[in-house]
């Protein structure tokens, strides 16, 4: 009986070893490899969100920002319903 046992345990050990070197590692490493490489591409997106604020930015004239615009008659279209 107790070499049923022994072997039992080697078996569980085994299974545990695997279990963590084929599944849980590799499933730990690339996690961190994706969110890494998920920061750098939003850290890259951050970047030229920058660059094309600062770019839109100079080329409007600062009366635009600041002055709200009013509706006027051209922006309404008049329309006939139909029955």
């Amino acid at each position: 009986m107790s070499v049923f046992k022994v072997i039992f345990q080697l078996f569980v050990l085994y299974l545990l070893y695997k279990l963590i070197f084929d599944f849980i590692i590799p499933v730990y490493k690339t996690t961190k490899q994706v969110k890494k490489q998920v920061n750098e591409m939003q850290g890259r997106m951050n970047e030229q969100m920058d660059q094309f604020q600062q770019q839109s930015g100079q080329t409007q004239q600062p009366s635009e920002k600041t002055a709200p615009k009013t509706p006027s008659d051209h922006d309404y279209i008049e329309y006939e319903e139909v029955k």
